[in-house]
């Protein structure tokens, strides 16, 4: 039956990340590692970048004030964002896990940008060295489901 081909297909739709709090704890996580690599923090300020990430299942928003190495969760807090970006949490976790390449994920639709991406992607390459740390916390914290995301 088709409804069943569809469930083998898909498979993972089960989020990972069972509450907003977690998407907070994990992928606000790697940001508050990067914010205390003082070599990270100095190239990043002079990009100007505020990133607001809206994720989904579950709803979480992370905003991220690279000039001013400050991190702020839910909607509506911290200083209005010059770059957005939308996905699941899930995606977001894969992003970490160095399984998503960001502008293949923004060319499939997985995720969705708002403002000058071009920013953005500047300061993109310096993600890679957090996707140790991000994978090291996910291990500390016997988080095996998001390992294998």
């Amino acid at each position: 039956m088709v409804p069943d081909v569809i469930t083998e297909e898909r498979g993972c739709d089960v989020a990972a990340f069972t509450s907003e709090d977690e998407v907070y704890d994990y992928l606000g996580g790697v940001f508050r590692i990067g914010m205390q690599d003082a070599a990270l923090v100095e190239k990043l300020k002079p990009s100007g970048v505020v990133l607001r990430i809206t994720y989904t299942d579950p709803d979480a928003v992370l905003t991220v004030d690279m000039a001013n190495s400050e991190i702020y969760t839910g909607a509506g807090a911290g200083p209005d964002p010059n770059v957005e970006l939308f996905m699941s949490a899930d995606t977001g976790n894969r992003f970490w896990l160095g399984k998503v390449v960001l502008p293949v994920a923004l060319a499939k639709g997985q995720v969705r940008a708002k403002g000058p991406v071009a920013t953005l992607l500047k300061v993109l390459p310096l993600a890679k060295g957090l996707f140790g740390p991000y994978r090291e916390s996910l291990e500390a914290k016997g988080r095996a489901d998001l390992l294998s995301a």
